[in-house]
């Protein structure tokens, strides 16, 4: 299981993960620049460290009311846009048998775009 988890790193590394990747580290240095931002830049920073390398990463989404208001603004200002990318890419994976798995990933990523506060990424 490891050496598969390796290899579709690497090909999803390659073939999605290092623009998506890059993308969010740019964004959360951005949010970051303002104190208000901070809490943003943190969640693009999560994104960021899943993006790169999403096999053998589980998402946990969290339920705490806090977690829930602040998903909520994130909804509106952005996240559905984010959420809506990553399963056009996840269907697109998918059309071949050999992107099956890079398309799951994107899936995850679905969740993790969506709902991101309060969410814990488990290795």
């Amino acid at each position: 299981m490891g050496l598969f988890r390796f290899l579709g790193n690497i090909v999803w590394f390659i073939l999605y993960g290092f623009i998506s990747g890059l993308a969010w580290l740019f964004i959360g240095l951005l949010w970051c620049i303002t104190i208000v931002g901070i809490p943003v830049g943190i969640q693009c920073f999560k994104l960021s460290c899943v993006s790169f390398f999403p096999f053998g990463k589980n998402i946990l989404l969290g339920t705490k009311t806090s977690s829930v208001i602040l998903n909520i603004l994130w909804i509106v200002f952005g996240g559905l846009e984010l959420a809506l990318g990553y399963l056009a890419a996840g269907i697109l994976f998918c059309c071949t048998i050999i992107g099956i798995p890079l398309g799951l990933q994107c899936f995850k990523l679905v969740k993790l775009s969506f709902l991101p506060f309060g969410a814990k990424i488990e290795i």
